[in-house]
């Protein structure tokens, strides 16, 4: 059981919560008649990008066997069968697929886009340089318009722009400490490795640093957004920067950031960021 739910990596799921941000926008996440369907989407998403990973993680099973952690994975370690685990990852996207095509047409599209995206990227995307990394970002805006497919909500561009800028923040700070951490060895475990160098991947992380906290200032005051939640979100503007400058120290003093998810789930000030920031958007948002 151990080794199974290694391989569909649940730790992962948390990428998938972006889903909800619609309906928590839309002031509808306290209606069960939006949360519950939208619940539903979160877990087809989750079971999609399990059998995404386990594909992924067949094709790279030589690779990540020098790497010092993902060696340990079942299927690159030799304790779970590639062909099983292929046989796996088919029913754990193909359920979900035929499933959304009778909840809702549009929703069938964004996860069939979703999954053609991430087999080009397993097979050939990620070993293009910057690619890579927006392909990561593209799943994040995926995700957000999943979560808006069903009920049709308009998403906002803001939404859109944070997103972006977030998900190339974590990806490029991904892409950083595989290069530190592996030394001579990161070409040997993600051949794109060869095409970046920390000084540029510093620049993009800078980059993508100022354009998160500047679209997100710009969201909270914008016209769009005062007229529909008043001026109070700019109070939020505190958590946002704390918590880019926490993992910003994450990566570049404790040497660490190679996996977001487990960051984001393992570092305690950062965790109590991020749920302050939470309750203070529900609060906020759902009390005007």
């Amino acid at each position: 059981m151990r080794e199974f739910i290694s391989l569909l990596r649940i730790k992962q799921w948390i990428k998938n919560l972006f889903v909800f941000a619609p309906i928590v926008f839309s002031k509808r996440f306290l209606d069960l008649d939006f949360f519950l369907p939208t619940l539903i989407v979160f877990f087809l998403i989750s079971f999609i990008s399990s059998g995404l990973y386990i594909i992924n993680d067949i094709v790279d099973s030589k690779k990540d066997r020098l790497h010092p952690d993902k060696k340990n994975r079942p299927i690159a370690s030799g304790r779970i069968k590639k062909n099983f685990a292929l046989l796996l990852s088919f029913i754990l996207i193909l359920t979900p697929l035929t499933y959304s095509f009778f909840m809702e047409l549009n929703l069938f599209l964004i996860f069939l886009i979703y999954i053609v995206l991430n087999i080009l990227y397993s097979f050939f995307l990620k070993k293009v340089v910057i690619i890579d990394v927006m392909v990561i970002s593209a799943n994040f805006v995926l995700r957000v318009f999943s979560g808006s497919m069903l009920f049709s909500i308009p998403i906002s561009s803001w939404l859109i722009l944070c997103t972006i800028f977030l998900s190339l923040f974590l990806g490029f700070s991904k892409r950083r400490f595989e290069l530190y951490s592996l030394g001579g060895n990161a070409v040997n475990h993600r051949k794109v490795l060869s095409l970046y160098s920390i000084p540029f991947l510093d620049q993009m992380i800078t980059i993508v640093t100022a354009s998160t906290i500047i679209s997100y200032a710009l969201y909270t005051v914008s016209e769009e957004t005062v007229k529909r939640f008043g001026s109070g979100l700019i109070y939020s503007l505190p958590f946002v920067l704390y918590g880019i400058f926490r993992y910003l120290f994450i990566v570049y003093v404790k040497g660490k950031g190679g996996d977001p998810t487990k960051v984001l789930t393992e570092d305690i000030p950062l965790i109590v960021d991020i749920l302050l920031w939470g309750l203070f958007i529900v609060g906020y948002i759902y009390s005007h």
